[in-house]
């Protein structure tokens, strides 16, 4: 179980990184990875974050 919260830390890190960049593109004004809109990376983030949560809640499940 260990190995489902080490992917959980890393997709939550992951997805606090996008939403970094996505402050950087929205405070700079310019298109960072393609992406055209900032909502874009939040979509991204987000999918990253529930990924985590799941890992999370996975390994605590199955632990008990």
């Amino acid at each position: 179980m260990k190995t489902l919260t080490w992917i959980g830390w890393i997709s939550g890190g992951a997805g606090v990184l996008i939403l970094l960049f996505a402050a950087i593109s929205l405070v700079s004004g310019r298109i960072l990875f393609g992406f055209n809109h900032v909502v874009n990376f939040f979509h991204a983030a987000s999918s990253l974050f529930l990924a985590a949560i799941t890992m999370f809640l996975a390994a605590e499940r199955c632990g008990k």
